[in-house]
């Protein structure tokens, strides 16, 4: 038997005296006394599993829980992707509007400059 096997027969064991105790069967110093422990240590045991037992009894929020999900390396990849991806063309909106902003500059110098040249 494995030391995982030996806890899990520990816990069945220590499930079935609190539960004994529980329904009348024995009362909590014969439990201690079938635990080996004393009835403080057996009190702390049975507050232990009747909390845990509420717990797994509690309704819980419709769905799969989201800290369950698996993760996707290849969707966080991509994801990272995109928005490197909009970065860049933010970037690019911006070089052509000054690059247009430029252009639009030199051809109102030259006309400028033309007007002169030709007297207007």
């Amino acid at each position: 038997m494995t030391s995982d096997e030996k806890k899990q027969e520990k816990a069945r064991e220590r499930a079935a005296v609190i539960m004994a105790v529980r329904s009348g069967q024995i009362t909590a110093v014969e439990g201690a006394i079938r635990l080996g422990v004393s009835r403080n240590t057996y009190y702390k045991w049975e507050r232990r599993a009747l909390e845990a037992l509420m717990g797994a009894l509690t309704d819980e929020e419709p769905g799969r829980p989201e800290d369950i999900l698996l993760a996707d390396p290849e969707k966080d990849r991509l994801e990272q992707q995109v928005k490197t991806l909009e970065k860049e063309l933010e970037a690019a909106k911006q070089s052509d509007f000054v690059r247009r902003m430029l252009a639009e500059y030199e051809r109102r110098l030259q006309e400028k400059k033309d007007r002169k040249k030709n007297g207007r």
